[in-house]
């Protein structure tokens, strides 16, 4: 997600529509993530997991706020904040889960 520096209160009812349905796929997306996430691990599928569930309307409004060259100090539940800024994916986020060994894959720790 690239982030506005300058605040536009010029925004049309479409591109308003149009970011509140983009911001409503990436919360459903990161719920369900979690939610499969969570039943993987139960099930035994994957050893160890913690998601990021509750969190997501914080963390998309924390997304829309971030500018390039603000820092942040990591949360093992920024998973809807890292998918926002687009710099997780839902695949990258469950090769994590099944702690798959390619950096590319697992960028989060390659599997450890």
């Amino acid at each position: 997600m690239q982030t506005n520096p300058q605040a536009n209160s010029d925004l049309s009812f479409e591109d308003f529509k149009t970011e509140v349905l983009n911001d409503y796929k990436i919360a459903v997306s990161s719920r369900e993530c979690s939610l499969l996430g969570r039943r993987e691990v139960l099930t035994g599928k994957a050893k160890f997991g913690i998601f990021g569930d509750g969190k997501e309307v914080p963390q998309l409004a924390w997304a829309k706020a971030f500018k390039n060259g603000d820092w942040r100090s990591g949360y093992y539940r920024d998973q809807t904040f890292m998918m926002a800024i687009g710099e997780l994916t839902i695949e990258q986020f469950f090769a994590g889960l099944y702690a798959h060994t390619d950096i590319n894959a697992d960028p989060m720790s390659a599997g450890r």
